[in-house]
């Protein structure tokens, strides 16, 4: 399914469409949330993540991030409120971050960047399993969060610490307890519009909820994250950096705020 896609000239976003042609589509994230455009929306109910530490699994090295999976075989670590209907399962949080402190974000706020982003990615329960719900309009749900310079994050530091055994691509070990609640920002306002993943296959299936507040990470909480490698044992090392997609055309679509 990958086709080698990565975040290099050769085969970094720009590239992406020749393989996944619905880089192009009407509803392609991440996007630059232009605020004088937003629409405040008094309908926008307030999020209700509820997590179980319990539920948490294991951090890997994908090649391409850094990712914490959780059991989703019940709904003790899900997502309801804000703009979805129904209920939505955690299934795993994974980071974008730059080269330097001064990108790396996804998405961007009147073009402002931030050094890392984290999106905790949820899937509706009205279907049957994750994989039938990643290419439904309606079947995944992430909250956005952006990581901004400031104070060590004593939360992220418990991340942080596993970086060091996963640093080569396709390792991983075991996160048993962690609690991603602490890792949103003290206030869930949020901005949501229609969207889609923003790694390859692309799927037009998001529903996003980026966080109006930030959260704090040191600059040296993200030297670690930098210390990470794209590339795997035997092969050229390779440090895992700038893995985040541009902002992409809004097209016809409209950003909706939960806060006036």
């Amino acid at each position: 399914m990958s086709h080698g896609w990565g975040y290099a000239a050769d085969n970094g976003p720009d590239t992406w469409v020749e393989n996944f042609p619905v880089a192009a589509g009407p509803r392609q994230s991440p996007i630059d949330i232009v605020t004088g455009e937003v629409e405040y929306d008094p309908d926008l109910v307030a999020l209700a993540p509820s997590y179980d530490p319990s539920t948490s699994l294991d951090i890997l090295n994908n090649g391409h991030s850094v990712q914490v999976t959780f059991a989703d075989d019940a709904d003790s670590s899900s997502l309801t409120g804000g703009p979805i209907s129904g209920t939505y399962r955690l299934k795993q949080f994974h980071f974008h971050w730059g080269s330097s402190d001064d990108k790396g974000s996804e998405h961007t706020v009147d073009g402002k960047t931030y050094p890392a982003e984290l999106h905790l990615v949820h899937w509706n329960t009205k279907y049957p399993c994750f994989g039938e719900a990643v290419d439904k309009s309606d079947g995944l749900a992430v909250i956005g969060v952006f990581l901004e310079i400031g104070d060590e994050n004593p939360h992220l530091q418990k991340v942080v610490d596993a970086l060091d055994s996963i640093k080569r691509k396709e390792t991983q070990t075991s996160f048993i307890g962690f609690d991603p609640t602490t890792l949103l920002p003290s206030s869930l306002d949020y901005w949501t519009y229609d969207g889609s993943l923003t790694t390859p296959p692309l799927l037009e299936s998001v529903t996003w909820i980026v966080c109006k507040q930030s959260i704090s990470v040191s600059s040296t909480q993200m030297g670690k994250f930098r210390n990470l490698l794209f590339s795997g044992e035997g092969e050229t090392e390779c440090c895992m950096v700038d893995n985040y997609r541009p902002p992409q055309a809004l097209k016809n679509r409209k950003v909706r705020a939960s806060f006036n």
